[in-house]
C-alpha cells in the first residue's frame, strides 16, 4: 500500500481497509448476526460518541461512519458480483 493510500486511509477510519475487514467484516457479530448488524453497530456506537460533543469523540463518529460506509459498499458491491 503506498504512503498516499495509507494516511487516506487512517484519516478517513483511523485504520486500513484491511483493518476494518479483519475487524468487522470478519468479527464473530458479522459471522452470527451479519454485516448490517455490525453497520448498525457502528451507526450506533457514532451516534453515542457525539453525545460527548467534543473534539475526539466528534472525530471518532465521523470515523465510525465513514467505516459504516465503507461496509456497505463492500455489500453492495458483493451483492452485484453475485
Amino acid at each position: 500500500m503506498s504512503y498516499n493510500k495509507l494516511t487516506q486511509e487512517l484519516k478517513m477510519y483511523g485504520m486500513t481497509t484491511e483493518d476494518i475487514r479483519e475487524e468487522y467484516m470478519n468479527s464473530i457479530t458479522a459471522r452470527l448476526s451479519g454485516l448490517e448488524m455490525v453497520v448498525m453497530g457502528l451507526l450506533s456506537d457514532a451516534q453515542e460518541l457525539q453525545s460527548f460533543n467534543h473534539a475526539q469523540a466528534l472525530d471518532q463518529s465521523r470515523k465510525n461512519m465513514n467505516i459504516a460506509k465503507f461496509i456497505l459498499c463492500e455489500m453492495m458491491d458483493a451483492k452485484q458480483a453475485a
